[in-house]
C-alpha cells in the first residue's frame, strides 16, 4: 500500500477538502497511473453530496480520469511505463456473466465496480476516484488514449463521450439519417461532435436561444429553440434517432412524435422524475422509447479512436482542484461550456 492525496467529501454537506488515503500498490495485473486530469461529472456531485443513496463517506469522486502510467505489474501486456492511460466509470465487473462475456460490462448481471464509491474487493473498503493523483487499476478496464488530442479535453470522452456514442453505434447512426440532439450541455454537445462526426444530418433541440451558435459551430445542421408550441411542429415525423440528454423534467411527447416510423429516442439523461408517456406516440409509428448506460471497454475503447481519428474532444473549462466546489454550484446553474475538467498538478499546491 502506499499513501496517495486526494479531494474528498466527508459528509453530505461537507465542501471536499484534501484527504490522505492509502491506494493498494500493483498487482500482477495492475496498472498505476499518474492522473494528469480529471473531469467533473454531475454524478460527482450527486455522489459527493449524498443525493443518490449509498454515498459512503469519506467520498472521493472522479470517473473521467487520464494520466500517465509509473509502474505495472509483472503480468501486464498492454502498457508500459511513460504510457497515456485513461479510466472511466467502471474498474472491473464479474467478467463471467452474459453481459461481460458479450464486452458490456456496464451492464454486469453481478455489478460493475464504479470507480469511485463502490466495494472494492482489493482492500474491502471503498473505491476512489480521480480527484486524487494516482489509482490503481487492473489492465483489463484501462484504456489506451489518442496521442494527437488534447489531453485534457480527453478526459470527459471517457464518460460523457461514451455515453452518447454508444447509443449512436448502437442504432447505427450514420450518414442518410436525421438525428436530433436533445439539450446541449456536457452530454448534449458531445452528442453533437458525434453524430456530425458519424455523417448524420444533425438537428440540435434547446431551450435557449444563446445557445444556437455554439451548436452550430458544434457541428449541428439545424437549431430549434423550443420555447414556442410551433418550434417542433415542422419536424414532426421527420427524425430517425433522437438522443434525449436532458436530466430536468421534461415533455418527452413532444419529442416521441418527432420520430419516423421504427424512429427510435434513446434517454441517456436521467430526469429526477419519472417521465410521462403516451403510448400511442409509440403504437402509431412503431417507435422505440429506449435507455443507455455508458459502453464496455471495447467500445469505448473504440469510442476513443474514432475522437483521434476525427478530432473530437469534450469544449472545458480547465480549474484548480480547490475550485472543485465552485464548479459544483456553477454546474447547477449550467454554468459551463461544456465540461469542468480538474487540472491535477493543482492538487501540490492545493
Amino acid at each position: 500500500m502506499f499513501i496517495c492525496t486526494g479531494y474528498a467529501a466527508q459528509s453530505s454537506d461537507a465542501p471536499l477538502a484534501p484527504h490522505s488515503f492509502q491506494r493498494r500498490d500493483p498487482g500482477p495485473t495492475d496498472v498505476e497511473i499518474e492522473i494528469l486530469y480529471c473531469g467533473v461529472c454531475h454524478s460527482d456531485l450527486h455522489t459527493a453530496r449524498g443525493e443518490w443513496p449509498g454515498t459512503v463517506y469519506p467520498n472521493i469522486p472522479g470517473h473521467e480520469i487520464v494520466g500517465r502510467v509509473r509502474r505495472v505489474g509483472a503480468e501486464v501486456k498492454a502498457f508500459k511505463v511513460g504510457d497515456l492511460a485513461g479510466v472511466g466509470c467502471m474498474v472491473d465487473s464479474c467478467r463471467t456473466c452474459s453481459s461481460c462475456v458479450e464486452g458490456l460490462e456496464q451492464y454486469c448481471l453481478v455489478g460493475n465496480t464504479g470507480t469511485y464509491n463502490a466495494p472494492d474487493k482489493h482492500t474491502g473498503g471503498v473505491t476512489y476516484g480521480g480527484y486524487s493523483k494516482a489509482i490503481v487499476v487492473d489492465e483489463a478496464f484501462v484504456l489506451r488514449l489518442p496521442e494527437n488530442l488534447d489531453l485534457a479535453a480527453v478526459a470527459p470522452l471517457l464518460c460523457a463521450g461514451i455515453t452518447t456514442y454508444s447509443p449512436m453505434r448502437h442504432w447505427k447512426v450514420g450518414p442518410g439519417q436525421t438525428v436530433g440532439i436533445v439539450g446541449l450541455g456536457g452530454l448534449g454537445h458531445m452528442g453533437v461532435k458525434i453524430a456530425h462526426a458519424l455523417g448524420a444530418k444533425v438537428v440540435m433541440f434547446t431551450t435557449s436561444e444563446s445557445k444556437r451558435g455554439d451548436a452550430m459551430r458544434l457541428g449541428a445542421d439545424e437549431v430549434v429553440v423550443t420555447r414556442g408550441p410551433e418550434a417542433m411542429k415542422p419536424w414532426a415525423g421527420k427524425l430517425d434517432f433522437i438522443l434525449d440528454a436532458v436530466s430536468a423534467d421534461h415533455d418527452i411527447n413532444a419529442y416521441l412524435a418527432l420520430l419516423k416510423r421504427d424512429g427510435t429516442l434513446v434517454q441517456v439523461g436521467a430526469p429526477p422524475s419519472p417521465l410521462s408517456v403516451q403510448v400511442s406516440n409509440l403504437i402509431m409509428g412503431r417507435r422505440r422509447f429506449a435507455g443507455s448506460l455508458i459502453g464496455g471497454i471495447a467500445e469505448t475503447q473504440e469510442m476513443l479512436d474514432f475522437c483521434g481519428k476525427h478530432g473530437i474532444t469534450a469544449d472545458i473549462e480547465m480549474i484548480p482542484i480547490d475550485k472543485v466546489n465552485e464548479a459544483y454550484d456553477r454546474m447547477l446553474k449550467s454554468d459551463v461550456k461544456y465540461r469542468f475538467v480538474i487540472d491535477m498538478a493543482t492538487l501540490a499546491a492545493a
